[in-house]
């Protein structure tokens, strides 16, 4: 394991926390069977979906380098009880085919309406982690009527919004760095053609790399209610946080005002990879919001 980690004393920790966390969730997830799953022919691509439940539809977009499993295998099956969960992979990760097709924001929010457009949904609660939240942000921001309520979690919609060891480590991120760890074990277990492993992480840690920025006034005008779910450690800038809040109309004094439509949580003593293993504070702050 020692080869695996040569490099950046700061992605050390990152890897190793990562590992550890897909160990844990893919020992204790209830691996729930899909009612229904396939591709959705998407901008040029195939898209991976799978659906669960029944109810009001909610779509789950997970982080860099995860799977469905990974990202919500904890969260599904309590969520499919009453509600109709979605949840895709993205380009090139886990079921979906590898594509030499460049990887951006805007794209992949399109690839996100493409398959609710193929599975004929009109509109839907959003959901996003790491990099799904900026995914998300950006769906909410092109196509706002699709976007019925949206959930951010650990995630920022510019760069500038991660703290500068954050941005730093995703620019010195190596395909070494990801050799013998679990992240590779799930690609192996589901892509359709493991070959792609190295020129799909080459995409990737380009796509993660590159400075991005939707917008303060763009994120001011979306008319869906949002809730943001933060560790309190975990690599945001919460002081660019509390400014993302703001410009949903909240951090004000609501005594004196009405309640904001729009939610903030800081959870304690989590980081980023850790945050997600909250299965039950997840839920309680999902439940709250989306209902």
């Amino acid at each position: 394991m020692k080869r695996v980690f040569k490099g950046s004393n700061v992605l050390k920790p990152v890897l190793i926390i990562a590992i550890l966390f897909f160990t844990v969730l893919q020992s204790k997830a209830q691996q729930l069977k899909p009612a229904a799953s396939g591709y959705a022919p998407v901008n040029g691509i195939k898209v991976y979906y799978e659906v669960y439940g029944e109810g009001r539809p909610i779509v789950l977009i997970h982080g860099a380098f995860y799977t469905i499993q990974m990202n919500w295998g904890q969260l599904i099956p309590e969520l499919s009880k009453t509600r109709k969960v979605i949840a895709i992979e993205m380009q090139g990760h886990g079921h979906s085919p590898y594509s030499d097709r460049k990887l951006d924001l805007a794209t992949l929010a399109s690839d996100v309406e493409g398959v609710m457009n193929y599975l004929k949904v009109d509109s839907a609660d959003v959901a996003g982690y790491s990099m799904g939240g900026s995914v998300a942000y950006k769906l909410a921001i092109q196509s706002p009527k699709r976007v019925t309520k949206l959930v951010i979690i650990s995630s920022t919609y510019k760069s500038t919004g991660w703290r500068p060891e954050v941005t730093t480590a995703f620019k010195n991120f190596k395909p070494e760095f990801f050799t013998h760890t679990p992240l590779k074990t799930g690609y192996d277990a589901v892509a359709p053609d493991t070959t792609k492993w190295t020129p799909f992480l080459l995409q990737m840690l380009a796509f993660v790399g590159t400075s991005f920025d939707m917008g303060d006034a763009n994120i001011a005008k979306l008319p869906m209610p949002v809730l943001i779910i933060s560790g309190d450690n975990d690599g945001l800038d919460k002081i660019e946080l509390m400014k993302t809040y703001q410009l949903l109309g909240g951090g004000v004094y609501a005594d004196m005002a009405p309640m904001p439509k729009s939610h903030l949580a800081i959870v304690p003593s989590q980081g980023h990879v850790s945050l997600m293993m909250q299965t039950n504070t997840i839920l309680g702050y999902l439940d709250g919001f989306l209902k």
